[in-house]
C-alpha cells in the first residue's frame, strides 16, 4: 500500500486529533477568561509558532514568497473561518449551547462539498458521498443522545447563528485551497492567522475591550491552557487541515475532520470519568465505518 496517497486523509485525522486536545483547553480556558480574549490570544501565539516553524522549514519568518493573489484569497479566508466562523459559532455556544452546536457542524463537510463544486470544480464519487454521509451519521448520534432537556431552549437564531459559523469554516477551508495551490501550508496558515489577527483586534478596538485582553495575560493557569491550545490548534491544526485539502478533496477532508466529537470521547472518559455509554459507542463505531469507506474510495 502506498501510504503517500493518503497524505490528505492522513492530514485530516491528524487535524481532527489536534481539535480533541485544542477544544477540551479553550474550553477550560474561556470559562476563565471569556471566550473573545481567547480567541484572540490563541491567535497571537499562533503566529509566533508559525513564524518560528517557517523560518527553519522555509527560511524566513514571514510569508514572504507568496504571491498577491495567495495573499488576498488566504487573507479571506481568514476572515470567513477564524473571524466570521468563529464568532458565529462562539455565540451559537451561548445561545443554544456546545451540544447542539457540534450537530449542526456536520453540516460544515457538506457545505465544503458543495462550494468545492462550484469554486474548485471538485466532483465526489457515490461512494466518497457514502462514507461522508455514514461519518457524518455516527457523529450525529453521539452527540445527539445526551441533555435533550435543553432542547426547550433552543432558539432559531441560534440555530442560524450555528449553520452560519458550518458555512463560514466550510468556506474558509475551500478558499484556503484556491488560495495556497501549492504554496506552504505553514506559510498559508500564517497569512490566514494574521487575516484572524486583524479582524479580532478591530472588533476588541470597536467593543473598547483591550483591557480584558491585558486582564487575561495575568491570568497564569489560562494562559497555560491557551498556550496548549494554540499549539494544537491554529498552529498545528490549522496547517494539518490545509496539508489535508491540499492533498485530497475538500468535503472528504471536511468530513474527516469533523470526527473530533468521536475522538474526544475517550479523552473525556480518561480525564473527566464521563461515562461513554452504548450510543457514543455505537455512534463512533459508525464515523469509523464511514472514514473506511472514504479510504476505499481512495484506494480504488
Amino acid at each position: 500500500m502506498n501510504f503517500e496517497s493518503f497524505t490528505g486523509e492522513f492530514a485530516a485525522l491528524a487535524t481532527a486529533l489536534c481539535w480533541t486536545f485544542t477544544s477540551m483547553a479553550f474550553e477550560s480556558a474561556g470559562k476563565r477568561v471569556g471566550s473573545l480574549q481567547v480567541n484572540l490570544i490563541r491567535l497571537v501565539m499562533a503566529f509566533f509558532f508559525l513564524g518560528t516553524l517557517s523560518y527553519f522549514v522555509n527560511g524566513s519568518f514571514m510569508p514572504l514568497g507568496a504571491s498577491f493573489d495567495a495573499w488576498f484569497w488566504l487573507l479571506l479566508s481568514g476572515v470567513a473561518g477564524f473571524v466570521i466562523g468563529d464568532l458565529l459559532l462562539f455565540q451559537a455556544f451561548v445561545v443554544i449551547g456546545s451540544r447542539l452546536v457540534m450537530v449542526i457542524m456536520t453540516t460544515a463537510p457538506i457545505f465544503a462539498a458543495f462550494i468545492s463544486q462550484i469554486i474548485l470544480g471538485e466532483t465526489l464519487s457515490p461512494m466518497a458521498f457514502a462514507g461522508m454521509f455514514v461519518t457524518i451519521s455516527g457523529i450525529m448520534f453521539v452527540l445527539s443522545g445526551k441533555k435533550k432537556e435543553k432542547d426547550n431552549k433552543v432558539r432559531k437564531y441560534g440555530v442560524l447563528l450555528a449553520l452560519g459559523g458550518s458555512f463560514g469554516q466550510a468556506l474558509g477551508l475551500v478558499l484556503s485551497k484556491y488560495g495556497m495551490k501549492d504554496y506552504s501550508a505553514i506559510s498559508s496558515t500564517q497569512i490566514r492567522v494574521i487575516a484572524g489577527i486583524i479582524g479580532f483586534s478591530i472588533l476588541f478596538t470597536i467593543l473598547r475591550r483591550w483591557d480584558r485582553i491585558f486582564k487575561s495575560l495575568g491570568d497564569i493557569p489560562a494562559m497555560k491552557r491557551i498556550t496548549t491550545g494554540a499549539f494544537f490548534g491554529p498552529f498545528m491544526g490549522v496547517t494539518f487541515s490545509l496539508i489535508a485539502v491540499q492533498y485530497t478533496k475538500t468535503g472528504i477532508a471536511a468530513t474527516l475532520m469533523a470526527t473530533t466529537p468521536v475522538m474526544i470521547l475517550l479523552p473525556t472518559r480518561l480525564l473527566f470519568k464521563e461515562k461513554i455509554g452504548l450510543r457514543e459507542v455505537a455512534g463512533a463505531v459508525t464515523a469509523v465505518a464511514g472514514v473506511a469507506l472514504i479510504f476505499l474510495n481512495q484506494m480504488g
